[in-house]
């Protein structure tokens, strides 16, 4: 087994689970090296992203708020169930229901950054057409109703 180190755990700001908000999850492990160098990049990142601007028709309609949240793949295990997360950092993207990224990213801010920014700034682009990663995105937001958001 890999080296363990303590997760230090971002405060919770209650927020209700929305279909409105855009769900930025990363699946980690505890033992992995990777994992814990790349935790307080994760949420260096989310205070640093403002919520995106929602446009209807060229008009500002306000903005969508970003919701972070850290999984841990063996803490939650059955949550994950069937999906096998093999590579880390594994990130989730959704916009609503529908999943826009899933896989391993590189554990670099700038990389999370950029795709978070180029993954919300066309709300309404197709997402990624995957039944158990559709039905992950619903189930993190059941089991994790106050998320971090940010903006």
């Amino acid at each position: 087994m890999g080296h363990l180190f303590e997760w230090h755990h971002r405060p919770m700001t209650p927020h209700p689970p929305s279909h409105d908000c855009i769900l930025v999850a990363c699946l980690c492990a505890r033992w992995c090296l990777v994992c814990g160098d790349y935790h307080n990049l994760f949420w260096q990142v989310q205070s640093e992203l403002p919520s995106p601007l929602v446009f209807v028709n060229g008009q500002q309609t306000g903005a969508q708020p970003l919701q972070f949240l850290w999984v841990d793949v063996e803490d939650e295990a059955d949550l994950l169930h069937p999906i096998e997360v093999e590579d880390f950092p594994t990130l989730l993207v959704a916009v609503g229901s529908d999943p826009r990224f899933f896989g391993p990213v590189p554990p670099r801010a700038d990389a999370l950054k950029r795709m978070v920014r180029s993954l919300t700034q066309n709300p309404t682009a197709p997402g990624i057409d995957q039944p158990d990663v559709t039905a992950l995105v619903a189930r993190l937001r059941v089991a994790h109703p106050a998320v971090n958001t940010a903006g």
